[in-house]
């Protein structure tokens, strides 16, 4: 096994942590089978190789990080396990702890070991906005935070075992996630009775950091939402384990799910977020 890292679909997110362990100077190779000139774009942007196949990937790397939207979680962790890779595993997507949990046994019985991780912040292009917290085995987790030890994604180890990164990400999502709903839900409520502008003024001298006081902060969602859709699946997941109400996810998922349309879309506008939360038929 060689000491390179693998990120196999360098997504806006992933494109970016790839960049930091490429500038780390450990060499990074990506997966481009069934990806667009997008997500090549990007991979050659950050200074990724493109690897030939999943298990050249596999036997070049003694790391690989997943990066991916929820849903594929799953599926990439079970094409890495059959690859027969046996480094060390750093599921770093938005799951519910028991999810990671169930990965880790995936790719542990294939001989891999797996990292716990939770992703807070931005795709890190500068200090301090994104935080990459770990748990876990005690020496996969210290081989994955000297990785990052220096970068724009900062590492932060948790003590425990494998679901608690997982949790901590989703927790700080469910509430920093939900701000964007609210926002959007408050838009759509003053639009209705003609008082928008006066709301935006107000969001914007009291609540000047939010998604409210900041339209173009609350935009950003629109083309996100179709990630958030199952990260609120998951978030809902995790609120049931604890013994906790998981309506605020279901309500969250129902609104983002109206803006999937959206996905990667320029230059959306707020009257066409607003739009999509109207009650009419088909508006959705």
């Amino acid at each position: 096994m060689d000491q390179g890292v693998g990120i196999l679909h360098p997504g806006a997110m992933g494109a970016e942590v790839g960049r930091q362990i490429v500038a780390a100077g450990t060499p990074v190779l990506w997966l481009p089978q069934g990806r667009g000139e997008a997500t090549r774009r990007r991979a050659e942007s950050a200074g990724l190789r493109a690897a030939q196949d999943l298990g050249e990937l596999a036997e070049s790397c003694w790391l690989i990080v997943s990066v991916c939207p929820p849903a594929a979680a799953p599926d990439v962790a079970e094409r890495v396990a059959a690859s027969g890779f046996t480094g060390v595993y750093a599921e770093a997507n938005a799951i519910s702890p028991r999810h990671a949990r169930r990965i880790a046994d995936l790719v542990g019985a294939a001989g891999g070991t797996v990292v716990d991780g939770g992703i807070v912040g931005p795709p890190p292009r500068s200090s301090g906005t994104t935080r990459l917290y770990l748990s876990g085995p005690d020496a996969a987790v210290e081989r994955v935070r000297a990785v990052f030890d220096g970068t724009f994604l900062e590492p932060v180890v948790m003590s425990g075992g494998v679901g608690r990164a997982s949790a901590l990400k989703l927790a700080f999502a469910s509430y920093n996630k939900l701000t964007y709903a609210l926002a959007a839900q408050a838009c759509a409520l003053a639009d209705g009775h003609g008082v928008l502008d006066e709301l935006l003024a107000l969001a914007h001298d009291k609540l000047p950091h939010t998604p409210l006081g900041q339209t173009g902060q609350l935009l950003s969602a629109g083309p996100r939402a179709w990630r958030w859709v199952p990260e609120m699946g998951e978030i809902a997941e995790a609120c049931a384990a604890a013994d906790v109400s998981d309506e605020l996810a279901g309500a969250a998922s129902a609104l983002f799910a109206r803006w999937e349309s959206y996905k990667d879309a320029e230059g959306l506008t707020l009257d066409q977020l607003i739009a999509a939360l109207g009650t009419a038929p088909g508006t959705a």
